[in-house]
């Protein structure tokens, strides 16, 4: 398989977990090239990604998201906030793997291959969010953040050791995000009239 085939699903995956987190995807390619792990390197245009500098603030900034996304009201900006960031996010980390192109054509695969599916995703899990927010008044929205802190780091981590199964993984993260949404769905509280 092609290089660039490779950096493609590698770029997906990185775009897919980045719109559920923005700085966590991030900071584990920032670490897998600072360390020379996994034979993955950052294109020339890139290379900032690897620095100390940015492994630290990615960590400072991952630890920061991680935390308040557990906090009610809180995590309601956070992701609308990241309907913004997220693509940007996506667009770096999907850019940064196409080693193969050039500086400005690594930008466009970039945006091309991350903002999009960062943006999909994200949209999917703001649904994901109101539909707990419904139907429990929000007292499941730090489990749900959690189930989506996992998925972003399994997503990336898999992206990173065997992109070639990010299809079938995005395929399966959203068959699961659909049944999930569906089953908070259900759960949507009566009306107060109702249960007089």
């Amino acid at each position: 398989m092609d290089t660039w085939i490779l950096a493609a699903f590698l770029g997906l995956g990185l775009a897919a977990a980045t719109g559920l987190r923005t700085f966590l995807p991030l900071l584990m390619l920032s670490a897998v090239a600072h360390f020379g792990w996994l034979g993955i390197s950052l294109g020339e245009s890139f290379s900032w990604l690897g620095s100390t500098a940015a492994l630290v603030s990615l960590a400072i900034a991952t630890v920061a998201e991680l935390l308040a996304d557990k906090i009610p009201l809180i995590d309601n900006a956070l992701s609308a906030l990241g309907m913004v960031s997220r693509p940007v996010a996506a667009a770096i980390a999907a850019g940064a793997v196409f080693t193969s192109l050039d500086a400005s054509a690594a930008i466009i695969a970039g945006i091309i291959v991350g903002a999009p599916t960062a943006l999909a995703v994200g949209t999917a899990q703001a649904g994901t969010r109101v539909a707990s927010t419904t139907a429990t008044a929000g007292t499941a929205n730090p489990i749900v953040s959690i189930v989506e802190d996992v998925l972003s780091f399994v997503v990336a981590l898999i992206a990173m050791v065997l992109p070639v199964l990010i299809p079938l993984v995005l395929i399966a993260v959203a068959w699961l995000a659909y049944r999930g949404s569906r089953r908070l769905r259900r759960r949507r509280p009566t009306s107060w009239a109702a249960q007089r």
